[in-house]
């Protein structure tokens, strides 16, 4: 696989960190560098690590793995999106959530990052070599989701959105999408 062609894989595999990215940069209040590089961070490194991780894995489990990795994002993606939704209409007494906090963008990070785990696999069953396609991986999400969050911040400044529906909506059509890519391509 060519240079370029890692980096047309890699803009693929963003999108859904893009979209989880738009929707982030529209919670958070305070669009600061520092917020951008933590959601960039956290949406690139778990990129890269499930590219990896799925690489590892895939030398000898490939086909155990992906028979079911897809419903796993699915129900990730589903139960994150219901949450999101559930909210928007029972808002919290205590203070605003974080949208930054740890634990849900670890999810969310995991969740969009499912593709990247079953990319893993078909780079070690092709036997690609690993360290170079999973680095430009995790830069390019970085870049896509930097990019996210600072449009979605200046989007959702000039109108007024539920972004707990709107948001938990999108993370359900992207489950749903990823559910049936992989329904669809059954042979």
């Amino acid at each position: 696989m060519l240079l370029l062609d890692t980096v047309i894989l890699a803009a693929g595999l963003s999108m859904d960190s893009l979209a989880v990215s738009v929707t982030g940069g529209i919670v958070v209040t305070r669009c600061t560098t520092k917020n951008i590089v933590k959601i960039a961070s956290i949406m690139g490194a778990f990129q890269a690590a499930m590219t990896v991780l799925g690489y590892l894995l895939g030398m000898g489990f490939e086909k155990k793995i992906c028979t079911y990795d897809h419903w796993i994002a699915f129900f990730l993606l589903v139960l994150i999106g219901m949450r999101a939704i559930y909210e928007s209409f029972h808002p919290s007494k205590d203070e605003k959530r974080n949208p930054l906090c740890n634990k849900t963008l670890c999810g969310l990070a995991i969740a969009t990052s499912i593709d990247a785990f079953a990319v893993g696999i078909t780079f070690a069953i092709l036997n690609y070599e690993i360290l170079m396609r999973a680095t430009a991986i995790g830069m390019i999400t970085f870049a896509f989701s930097a990019f996210g969050v600072y449009f979605g911040n200046h989007f959702g400044r000039k109108i007024h959105l539920n972004v707990d529906l709107l948001g938990g909506i999108i993370l359900i059509l992207i489950g749903v999408k990823i559910l049936l890519e992989h329904i669809l391509m059954v042979p």
